[in-house]
Order: structure tokens, then C-alpha cells, then sequence
């Protein structure tokens, strides 16, 4: 949820500046993963993705995420697209057949060589790994890394934080490869099947990275969306890798270009370890939002750490959270504004009578705004909050200094009463 409610936000921020957005969430339902899933329930991989389906649909409600479309990776419009591309790299000689023998992490449906492995497991999760020998198709990945370098190295914000700029950077100075994109049908039967040869289906990732294009249509009908290169593309740390380098060569031998800007943001980990359902340390997200409230819950998720960082998630910071900046600043002013606007006026706005002795807050927040708009550029969430939260302690100082309650007692009073609380409204 943490990527979605991220997304949301930017997507909000820019319908109100009057831009036209297109905001696509999705899941991909492919994989050993989801096979096996299936299988421990005793139902068909079909059956288990559209259960997982209702419930992100349910979930997006929840948190009022305002997604324009949501993508499946079972939908017909996907799997079409999937086919005509990999039909095309096939015909261009692009994909080719050849023997792989490696270890295989099945968690994370991915080969890694010897030289990769820690301690003998897989470097991601750290589980078991499996030798694996098998046929299989690649696609020519590695003829692009010089092209892919020199794109990183040129464009400061394709990437970002810089830190995980500079992380691909490093995994890149090693020879890059080709990339395995097929699994035998027998081994694996949940996936869609090459178009060139049916003993065989589209690895996962493969498959699920084009649904980032697939929602906009026939491949032809891409390009003139106004949607494509995408302004930003948000996702977790552990998956960058596969977004910046197997994605953006797999858009370069298309002929598209990749996204503008690839954010990778940090974990949420509790006591400092990663969340896992494996080890029981995760937070069911309906259960916060009952207890919490949904606003409560977005504005701590984006106010509490940056955006790039990982961040340690407890009830205890999450009420801190709420008490200081909810309860006491922002519903301290919130409160008393419409307590005096009911008492003084009615519950009317009144019109202000002079605004020339408020240069101070005007300008306050002209400086906000401007600050707010360029930390958007940056996805600086946290700090969007920090500087709103700014100028909330100066209107909260605006009224300690004009005193309404004063200002209520004499008839000149009562003028400069109008104009302090139509500013403060």
C-alpha cells in the first residue's frame, strides 16, 4: 500500500494543477509463486489471483487511492501484448535458444550463478536455492548495457534517490548477460506461452513489466497516448534492478524510451528487520485503518521518514504521530478557527476590511507554496508535510498574536476581527 498511497498523492497533487494523469496500479498473477499458493489452497491458480485481486481492489477503496486503471497481468489486453512483443523480439533474432544450468530461487523466481549466491542462498531472500539444468529462451539483454550506462549517467533523475542511482551503476560494471525469459511448461504450467513454441511460458517478470504499457493499449496505439515515457514510476528497493535494468533494455530493443524517473523507495521494517509474513512481524493495513482512521494513516506513512529510506513502523510512533501533529497542531487549529467563526460570525466566512497588516502570513505562505510545489518535483514527502505543518504553526501564531477574543470587545475590534478570520479560514 505504502507505493500505491505515494502514487495517489503525486497523481492528486498534479489533477489539481490541471494536468491530465494517468495513474496505473496493477498486480501481476503469474509464477511459481502464485502456483504453488494455488496448490496449498487446493484451488486453480486462476481462482486464487482473482481473490487476491478483489482484495487490492477492496484495499485501493479503503485507502482512497484514485487509481485510473488497474491492470492484470490474466487480462486478455495484457497477455496479447506480451505475445506481440515477444513475437517481435523472436522474429529480430532478439530471443534465442540456449541451455541454462544454474541456481534457482523459487520465492523470488529467479536463476543467480555461483558467484552470486551468500553463504549458499539465494542474495535476495536469503532461502534455499535449487541447481537447475534446463533449455530455455534469452533475451539479448547484455547487448545494451553500454546504451543503458550512458542513459544513467546522462539523466541525474531517471533514478533516484542517488544512492540507488550509484547501486545500479555498480551492479552494471559487471558483464550484464543475457536475461532467461522463458520457464518449461512442464516445470512450470501458470504463465502465458510463447507464441513460438507452446512447450514453454513467459518467465514472470518478463510477463508482469509489460503491464506497464499494456493498460495503454495495442503496442502501435502506445506512442500517441501522451502517457509514454511515463513522468514517474514508483516502486520498493528490492525490486530496482529489475525495473531499471531488465525493463528499460526490454523498452530499448521495443524502441520505446524508459521512464522519466524511477523512484525507489526504502522498507518498512518493525524493531529493524524487513517485514515478512514468514517471520510474523507484518501489519495488517485494514486493522490500522479501523483503529486509526485512513487519513491518519497516509499522512504518517509519507510524514514520518523520507520517501527513499527505510523506516521503522510502531504503534507507538504512529500515535506520537497522530497526537503531535493531528491532535494537537493541525486539530488545534482547525478547532478553534471554526469555534471563533461560529461564535463571532455566525459560522460565516465574513469578508475581510484590510489585509495590509498581514504581509507577514501572505507572504509565508506565497514561500510555501513555491517550496511545496518544487518538493513535489522531488517526491520530498516528507518534507511537503514538514513545510505545510510551517505554515500551520504561523496561523496558529497569526491568531495568538491578533487575539480574537480582544479584538471582540470594541467596535474597531471587531473589524480587524473580520479580516484576521477570513485569513485564518
Amino acid at each position: 500500500a505504502y507505493t500505491t498511497i505515494a502514487a495517489d498523492v503525486i497523481a492528486r497533487y498534479k489533477r489539481l494543477g490541471g494536468y491530465k494523469v494517468f495513474f496505473l496500479t496493477g498486480t501481476d498473477e503469474h509464477g511459481q509463486k502464485v502456483l504453488q499458493a494455488a496448490r496449498d489452497l487446493g484451488i486453480e491458480p486462476q481462482e486464487h489471483v482473482d481473490q487476491l485481486h478483489n482484495r487490492f481492489k477492496e484495499l485501493w477503496t479503503r485507502f482512497n487511492i484514485s487509481n485510473d486503471d488497474f491492470i492484470r497481468t490474466t487480462e486478455k489486453r495484457h497477455q496479447t501484448l506480451v505475445s506481440d512483443i515477444l513475437q517481435q523480439l523472436y522474429d529480430r533474432k532478439e530471443i534465442y535458444k540456449d541451455s541454462y544450468e544454474g541456481w534457482y530461487c523459487t520465492p523470488d523466481e529467479r536463476f543467480w550463478t555461483e558467484k552470486d549466491l551468500v553463504n549458499g542462498n539465494c542474495p535476495e531472500c536469503k532461502r534455499k536455492v535449487e541447481k537447475i539444468q534446463e533449455h530455455n529462451y534469452f533475451f539479448k539483454m547484455g547487448q545494451y548495457q553500454d546504451w543503458l550506462k550512458k542513459h544513467i549517467k546522462s539523466n541525474d533523475k531517471f533514478i533516484q534517490p542517488t544512492s540507488r542511482r550509484n547501486e545500479v551503476l555498480g551492479f552494471l560494471e559487471k558483464p550484464l548477460g543475457d536475461l532467461c525469459i522463458s520457464r518449461p511448461k512442464e516445470r512450470l504450467p501458470w504463465g502465458i506461452p510463447l507464441p513460438f513454441d507452446e512447450g514453454y511460458v513467459t518467465y514472470v517478470w518478463f510477463d508482469a513489466l509489460i503491464n506497464y504499457i499494456s493498460a495503454h493499449g495495442p503496442l502501435e496505439k502506445i506512442g500517441s497516448t501522451g502517457f509514454w515515457p511515463v513522468n514517474h514510476h514508483l516502486l520498493g528497493k528490492d525490486i530496482l534492478t529489475t525495473h531499471a535494468v531488465y525493463w528499460s533494455t526490454m523498452l530499448k530493443a521495443i524502441g520505446f524510451d524508459p521512464a522519466l524517473n524511477l523512484f525507489a523507495h526504502g522498507w518498512w521494517t518493525i524493531n529493524g528487520h524487513k517485514m515478512s509474513k514468514s517471520v510474523g512481524n507484518t501489519v495488517e493495513p485494514n486493522l490500522l485503518v479501523d483503529q486509526f482512521g485512513v487519513d491518519a494513516i497516509r499522512y504518517f506513512l509519507l510524514r514520518e521518514v523520507p520517501f527513499g529510506l527505510d523506516g521503522d513502523f510502531s504503534h507507538k510512533a504512529l500515535i506520537g504521530r497522530i497526537n503531535s501533529d493531528l491532535a494537537n497542531n493541525l486539530g488545534n487549529l482547525l478547532n478553534r478557527t471554526m469555534s471563533m467563526i461560529k461564535r463571532y460570525h455566525d459560522q460565516i466566512i465574513p469578508e475581510p476590511n484590510s489585509r495590509d497588516e498581514d504581509d507577514d502570513l501572505k507572504n509565508e505562505f506565497q514561500m510555501g507554496t513555491e517550496a511545496v510545489q518544487k518538493l513535489y518535483d522531488d517526491l520530498a514527502y516528507n518534507k511537503i508535510l514538514e513545510r505545510i505543518w510551517l505554515l500551520v504553526d504561523a496561523t496558529n501564531k497569526y491568531i495568538d498574536t491578533n487575539s480574537p477574543w480582544n479584538l471582540i470587545k470594541t467596535e474597531s475590534g471587531k473589524q480587524r476581527l473580520a479580516t484576521v478570520m477570513y485569513n485564518t479560514a
